[in-house]
């Protein structure tokens, strides 16, 4: 196998720029190699050949990672329940010869799974962790336990993994081995070291940037594997400026590096679309990312499920009839002051079921029964300890709050015997109802 390095001079300023020809194989476990395997670096795409080999010319000034996209008829390949293996980092590759991933065939496969789809953890200190690990992870864990009994589970944190705390992603990390299920990252405006700009921000070939601490404990930000019938995309879309400094936006890269992707994707295919930032919310369009339109366009041969977080409000957004955007509750709630979101809605997390293209989905509150749906109060009879955790979450006086809302859904309710609306209009917070 070689490994080929490519220098190159600008005459007018003789500093070195350089590329690698690097080449490496997909293996299943019996040591035979899969045909078709995607593999990219951040930049350019390639599929393996008929032996399973590979070859891509890459700069690592510009790329991190070698990946591939793991084919649906392969098992995810994790260690513990932490999605890794699908990944090298380009460092070693550029220095190995042997670049080889190795997948396993499922015995069996099936069109149906569950996915877990976890917003915001945001955990900034020790109280913070142990509400995550007893309240959060405890919670998930059963759910997960009960869901395996008949499907696999796979499960991805959206986002705000911590605080700006670089040196909490190890616990964190930590909290997450062993769940039952396969579970993946995204990045969120949190998970970056505040000391510098992101990678699409530093000078190229720049040795520090926002995202080195993320990229040591989870890989890339931008990747993608199949599971079923579903083709599940994972994009960093913070443009991070330094200093906790940034806009919700994919930018050109990764726009382009998601229109490389589908590339290879079938039209129809039913995409999982996740990210931090939400592109279509209305209430107020907060935390809405800037080039929503540009993606839109991207995605409009595909039947898509975006999963976002970032704004601690629960909405959902029907922008077409094939795109479908859950904006999630974040699992921390109003940043583990309390025990709900700003909008009302309890700590939580998504539960989704998948049955080849039919996709289904409800809001598991923590520390509440999986049925639990929503809580009455009559007006100016809550508890004054509510009261305080509602102002502390940003919310002011509900007396019905539900914890989960379809743009298509007509609600009607009742308060002393007298119908007081016929239909629930989402983003209204201020008429006493939070959806």
């Amino acid at each position: 196998m070689l490994l080929t390095s490519l220098i190159c001079y600008t005459a007018a300023t003789t500093t070195p720029t350089s590329s690698f020809r690097i080449q490496g194989q997909v293996r299943d476990n019996n040591g035979r190699g899969i045909q078709n395997v995607v593999v990219n670096d951040g930049v350019h795409f390639t599929t393996t050949d008929i032996n399973g080999d590979w070859q891509l010319v890459s700069d690592t000034a510009e790329s991190k990672f070698i990946a591939i996209s793991t084919p649906a008829e392969y098992e995810l390949p994790q260690v513990n329940g932490l999605a890794t293996g699908f990944y090298i980092p380009i460092k070693q590759a550029v220095n190995t010869v042997e670049n080889t991933f190795i997948l396993k065939k499922r015995s069996s496969q099936s069109d149906k799974f569950s996915y877990i789809a976890i917003s915001d953890p945001q955990v900034s200190n020790s109280n913070n962790m142990t509400r995550w690990r007893n309240e959060a992870i405890v919670d998930i864990k059963n759910v997960v336990d009960s869901l395996n009994d008949s499907r696999e589970v796979v499960g991805v944190a959206l986002g705000d993994l911590v605080w700006d705390k670089m040196k909490l992603f190890e616990p964190y990390k930590k909290s997450m081995k062993n769940m039952g299920m396969t579970v993946f990252q995204c990045i969120g405006n949190h998970d970056f070291d505040k000391q510098f700009k992101d990678l699409n921000n530093m000078p190229k070939g720049s040795s520090n940037f926002a995202e080195h601490e993320y990229f040591k404990y989870f890989g890339p930000t931008n990747y993608s594997f199949n599971i079923g019938k579903i083709h599940v995309i994972t994009v960093k879309n913070i443009n991070y400026k330094g200093s906790i400094g940034y806009t919700e936006e994919l930018t050109k890269p990764v726009l382009d590096w998601i229109k490389h992707d589908l590339s290879y994707v079938p039209a129809g295919t039913t995409v999982f679309l996740n990210m931090h930032a939400a592109g279509w919310n209305t209430a107020a369009e907060e935390g809405n990312i800037r080039d929503a339109k540009q993606l839109e366009e991207i995605l409009k041969d595909y039947t898509v499920h975006v999963f976002c977080g970032h704004t601690h409000f629960f909405q959902n957004a029907e922008p077409n009839v094939k795109l479908y955007q859950h904006n999630i509750g974040a699992v921390c709630g109003a940043w583990w002051d309390s025990w709900i979101n700003r909008c009302g809605a309890p700590n939580g997390y998504l539960i989704v079921n998948v049955d080849g293209n039919d996709v289904s989905w409800s809001y598991k509150a923590t520390r509440e029964k999986s049925n639990y749906q929503f809580k009455t109060y009559l007006h100016r009879r809550f508890h004054q300890s509510l009261r305080g955790t509602l102002r502390t979450a940003g919310v002011s006086q509900p007396w019905l709050a539900f914890t989960y809302h379809c743009p298509s859904w007509i609600l009607e309710y009742r308060g002393l015997g007298t119908e007081l609306n016929s239909r629930t209009p989402q983003g209204q917070p201020n008429q006493g109802l939070w959806i």
